[in-house]
């Protein structure tokens, strides 16, 4: 069920006196739920930060984030990395009414943002994950690493945060604000601007539905999708790069499956997502195509499953596992093209 989410109205006041506080949404992220997709018992729970945050997003805004998987129908793997999949601003636009376009960021960003969320308009954000605390455990005051999140509620005067990133909304404050907006103890002229978008929110248009523009854009995606295997170009990347993870670590190693294994196998249960959406839309047969990408997704995990231990210095066989994957992928695809 999505986020019983209201749209603020920017500038609040309390009772005392005036407040820097300010909101788009009016969600917390006490008694914050998470869309499905994000669930504990997924094989994986996460695919890249852009469309788990974007998930979310649509969730929150009250929207099914699933007719916006399309894209996975036209990943693709280049030799060298499977496709950073990620949300498509046409499609957002198609399907929600959302204007998603990179905005001019001329001074810093906090000022950006501020304006921003006082005129009801979100923004997708770079920062250093560093800073974020919801990555306890990873890059949380360990690891400086670019990541993406869309800032929702902002108080400049309490340096308080609230974030949509990966899988859910989350807090920062003190510290950790003056680290995200590179504030403190005085801003490093040496941090680059980051990246930032502009999401333009019309809920009336998310509200009035999607009617048929959700079959179009699934066709769209499956009409662009490469004229080849792309698992069997992955497959080869990976056995190729065997002794470079035998000797390279199990740092290296966690950077490496990122491109090639996570974003494959995630991609594929995404996909038997948006295969359950299109048959309850009455997409006939589309849905025997949803256990071969499922045996895709699990075959990633599988293969990443030994590549770590090839991490570790040890002797590994993967060449079984990836050419079922391969053929679970060109049977979903078959499918799903002849479905649509």
């Amino acid at each position: 069920m999505a986020n019983s989410a209201t749209l603020a109205t920017g500038r609040t006041t309390d009772e005392e006196s005036a407040t820097t506080a300010q909101r788009v949404l009016d969600i917390a992220p006490d008694g914050y739920s998470t869309h499905a997709i994000h669930a504990h018992d997924r094989v994986w729970t996460e695919t890249n930060c852009y469309v788990d945050l974007w998930i979310e997003l649509l969730h929150s805004l009250g929207a099914d984030p699933i007719p916006a998987l399309a894209f996975v129908l036209s990943a693709d793997c280049d030799g060298r990395q499977w496709d950073f999949v990620k949300m498509q601003s046409e499609d957002l636009r198609i399907l929600y009414g959302l204007e998603v376009g990179e905005m001019n960021v001329w001074r810093p960003v906090l000022p950006h943002v501020l304006e921003a969320i006082g005129d009801g308009v979100l923004l997708t954000v770079e920062v250093d994950g560093f800073w974020l605390p919801d990555t306890a455990g990873t890059s949380y005051r360990n690891q400086h690493t670019k990541t993406t999140i869309v800032p929702n509620f902002v108080d400049d005067g309490e340096k308080v945060l609230g974030y949509f990133h990966n899988r859910g909304y989350f807090e920062l404050s003190g510290a950790d604000f003056d680290g995200v907006f590179n504030l403190a103890p005085a801003p490093h002229a040496e941090v680059l601007l980051p990246y930032v978008e502009q999401i333009r929110l019309s809920r009336s248009t998310i509200a009035d539905g999607i009617g048929d523009r959700d079959l179009a854009v699934a066709r769209a995606h499956a009409a662009r999708r490469p004229s080849g295997n792309p698992v069997e170009t992955l497959a080869r990347r990976v056995v190729a790069d065997i002794p470079l993870v035998q000797t390279s670590g199990p740092d290296a190693f966690h950077l490496w499956s990122f491109g090639l294994l996570r974003q494959c196998g995630a991609t594929a249960e995404l996909a038997a997502d948006l295969v359950g959406y299109l048959h309850g839309r009455g997409v006939d047969g589309i849905e025997a195509a949803i256990p071969h990408f499922m045996q895709v997704a699990q075959g990633a995990k599988a293969v990443q499953f030994r590549m770590a231990r090839a991490a570790r210095g040890r002797t590994v066989s993967v060449d079984e596992p990836l050419a079922e994957m391969a053929s679970s992928w060109a049977a979903a695809m078959d499918i799903v093209s002849t479905a649509l």
